[in-house]
């Protein structure tokens, strides 16, 4: 089950990395081209959501990785 953790903590690296890429891409460069009233979802996009989806995904994977989770 430890194993099954570990490979986990992987996949929520990955994913918080493309999560990451995703929003800003995908989502806040699109709105940032068209400007006017779609600026501030951008900003919050590219400044808010995505470093805190990011890092908090990351950050989970990293700590599943080491083995923070085993004896839960």
């Amino acid at each position: 089950m430890n194993a099954l953790k570990k490979l986990l903590g992987l996949i929520w690296i990955a994913l918080g990395v493309s999560a990451g890429i995703y929003l800003i891409y995908f989502q806040a460069v699109p709105l940032f081209e068209k400007g006017g009233n779609d600026l501030v979802p951008a900003i919050i996009y590219t400044f808010v959501l995505a470093p805190l989806i990011s890092i908090g995904m990351s950050v989970f994977g990293y700590y599943s990785l080491t083995g923070e989770f085993d004896n839960v």
